[in-house]
């Protein structure tokens, strides 16, 4: 059975460079010239191996909730709802103020620049707003029922506040905020969280 030729790149460079450059320039910022000459491919190669830019930055930002976001998963698995709120906050500032990467977050980064042609992505990124917020509410309900969180607490608010903390930590930390003054957002909020009974 006859197979194409190999690839001539490596797959997981390619991707982790492109992830880089959707984070730090946003999807409408970010050009096909930008990607093929940071991802040092082809026009053609690129095409053939991930589809067009949208499919491109959709693989992409699987990748980012996967290798960067990685904070969230150990916060809703977190014993209480303040170790909760604790990690995915601390979590955040670790991310978003750390040097090495780009400033913000990869989906606020995107979704605040999103015309016409851009509006499947905004959707996209709305959905994956929505659904992390969802999952927060959800293990917040959990927490009330458990006795975890005070009898008149509203779950649904609390994990759009914290979602509001979240992305506006990530707006702070793309116009120059350092690591240092996210945790200092970060530990304000907590001292606003809610004390179990």
């Amino acid at each position: 059975m006859a197979t194409g030729r190999p690839r001539e790149f490596d797959t997981e460079q390619a991707l982790d460079r492109a992830m880089e450059l959707f984070w730090q320039k946003g999807y409408e910022g970010t050009s096909l010239s930008d990607l093929t000459e940071t991802m040092g491919i082809t026009r053609p190669s690129l095409y053939a191996a991930f589809g067009n830019k949208e499919a491109l930055f959709r693989t992409v930002l699987k990748r980012y909730e996967t290798k960067v976001v990685t904070y969230r998963p150990k916060a809703l698995n977190a014993p209480t709802a303040g170790e909760l709120a604790r990690e995915l906050l601390i979590g955040a500032a670790n991310i978003f103020g750390d040097r090495r990467n780009p400033a913000g977050c990869l989906g606020v980064q995107s979704a605040l620049v999103c015309g016409d042609e851009a509006d499947p992505i905004r959707r996209t990124l709305n959905a994956n707003r929505t659904a992390g917020e969802h999952a927060i509410r959800e293990r917040l309900k959990r927490a009330k029922a458990e006795g975890d969180l005070p009898a008149d607490s509203n779950p649904a608010a609390l994990a759009r506040y914290l979602s509001a903390v979240l992305y506006g930590m990530a707006v702070l930390a793309a116009a120059g905020s350092s690591r240092k003054d996210l945790l200092q957002v970060a530990e304000m909020a907590l001292q606003s969280w809610p004390a179990s009974r």
